[in-house]
């Protein structure tokens, strides 16, 4: 008797949470009540959706990283500290072609180093002598930063910077309350003299400062204040809005939550929360149902994809010969944008202060192959079956196909179809949900599986074998709540 009146109490519970109003939300995180059923967990877990900054930034797709510092002349990857400003003196130094290029191959973002771990400042801050204002650069009036955010104003392009926490040159660094506070006056000067910052990116990098001296980051006195002075911006990696994929390959996970139980940042409680679980930011399962069934909380924390065109990240004559080519360019971006994921890819200027052209002709080849995998869908003007399926052709992402039940849409091409590509897009603003999906194709009176997968989120490519058909079926396989599928297209990409 007790055990059935214990089930009937937890299938009212979960048809409650399921019947919630598509207006209630958890916007960033979600904390489960104690002892819930799984049941309750992922139903609760399907309306946990991103901030607006969040969702802007998803929407950017593919963004740029700009390594140049005091490296770029030294011929190094990770500076020692010790470096005299005198070697930093490029001698041609365009933003505008940076930008400009970058913004060709449709980067809709650039983020610079502003300080690498070697500690030189590429503006004239206030907080140390080792900067371009004590370089024979424009004779110590130059500012990299300055030119560079006026040159994404003049391009329409987005701007973000990085600040590397760990620095080799401070000599308080490992003095934990000394470097905070440097730290911090560090990232107001850059958050207050150049206007609107779109993202902050943390490296998680945290070497042992003179003497051997930990340093301990504040990440919460760090993440506030990025709060106050731009409240717009994403804090990436070590922040509290986009995480790290987990490896530089240029390659996501199949599986791809951006509703995770991964606590964001660096502060004691989030590496206390990720212990707990046997989890970090390079585990291959961070949101699936088992881990579900482990976790006190949830959050909205979609990943970023960082990956170089060379080998190195700053610019090193010898690898201009082992810029990738365009075919590996568009398979990283098939696995990055394609699997959930924001691609940050790296595009180093050489000594001269300019993006070199062995790296403009791949840049320039992965903009011509992503305009030509979308340059014809070939489900438009298809006939949709199925209530609200038109909704998933139409263009509109602001449209989605939300089926309750029967979660199966055919469509009959206008005429019969040849393709290797399927993309798929959820509405994230209500959440992610889908675990798995399913592609067929009729082909004479066969139906042939495809195509299948198990995360969609804000974008999901899938490349098969070509296929010929005339009429094609997606099955909503399982979702942890009602789907909301805004895009449904094909395509037939080299």
């Amino acid at each position: 008797m007790q055990r059935t009146l214990l089930a009937a109490i937890i299938a009212v519970v979960i048809l409650s949470c399921s019947r919630h109003r598509e207006t209630e939300f958890f916007t960033g995180r979600v904390d489960f009540p104690v002892q819930p059923n799984l049941g309750v967990k992922e139903a609760m877990a399907a309306r946990v959706v991103p901030h607006q900054r969040q969702l802007e930034w998803q929407k950017l797709e593919m963004t740029a990283f700009i390594h140049f510092t005091i490296n770029t002349f030294t011929d190094m990857e990770w500076g020692t500290g010790k470096e005299s400003p005198g070697l930093f003196n490029p001698s041609s130094l365009d933003a505008d072609q940076w930008v400009r290029v970058l913004s060709d191959a449709g980067m809709k973002m650039v983020i610079i180093t502003a300080k690498h771990h070697d500690g030189f400042c590429l503006w004239p801050t206030k907080t140390t002598t080792h900067s371009v204002a004590s370089s024979p650069w424009k004779d110590g009036k130059g500012d990299v930063i300055r030119e560079l955010k006026d040159a994404c104003d003049r391009h329409n392009m987005k701007f973000g910077v990085y600040l590397s926490p760990w620095d080799r040159n401070a000599a308080c660094y490992g003095d934990s309350p000394a470097y905070n506070r440097f730290y911090m006056e560090q990232l107001t000067e850059l958050l207050t003299w150049y206007g609107r910052v779109d993202e902050v990116w943390f490296d998680g990098a945290n070497g042992e400062g003179p003497d051997g001296r930990r340093q301990e980051y504040d990440w919460q006195a760090y993440y506030d204040l990025i709060r106050k002075l731009q409240p717009d911006a994403v804090t990436a990696i070590m922040g509290e809005d986009v995480r790290w994929v987990g490896t530089e390959s240029g390659y996501g996970r199949e599986t791809e939550w951006s509703a995770t139980v991964l606590a964001p940042g660096g502060t004691p409680e989030s590496v206390a929360i990720n212990e707990a679980l046997g989890i970090n930011a390079m585990s291959a399962d961070l949101g699936s149902s088992s881990l579900l069934s482990r976790a006190e909380h949830l959050y909205w924390y979609p990943a970023e994809v960082d990956v170089s065109i060379r080998p190195g990240w700053f610019w090193h004559a010898s690898e201009d010969s082992l810029v990738k080519d365009v075919e590996k360019l568009a398979d990283i971006y098939l696995s990055s944008v394609g699997r959930n994921a924001v691609l940050l890819l790296n595009v180093p200027p050489d000594n001269r202060g300019l993006i070199t052209d062995h790296d403009i002709r791949s840049l320039q080849g992965l903009k011509a192959w992503i305009d030509n995998l979308y340059s014809t869908d070939m489900l438009n003007g298809a006939r949709p079956y199925g209530s609200g399926t038109s909704n998933l052709i139409d263009g509109d992402n602001s449209t989605s196909w939300s089926p309750r039940r029967k979660r199966v849409a055919s469509f009959v091409p206008a005429i019969a179809a040849t393709f290797n590509t399927a993309m798929l897009q959820e509405d994230i603003s209500r959440g992610q949900r889908v675990e798995k999906f399913v592609i067929e194709a009729l082909s004479g009176e066969r139906w042939d599986t495809i195509a299948s997968g198990t995360t969609i989120g804000y974008r999901r490519l899938v490349r098969f074998p070509e296929v010929k058909a005339d009429e094609i079926r997606l099955t909503i396989v399982s979702s942890r709540a009602t789907p909301h599928i805004s895009t449904f297209a094909l395509y037939n990409a080299d």
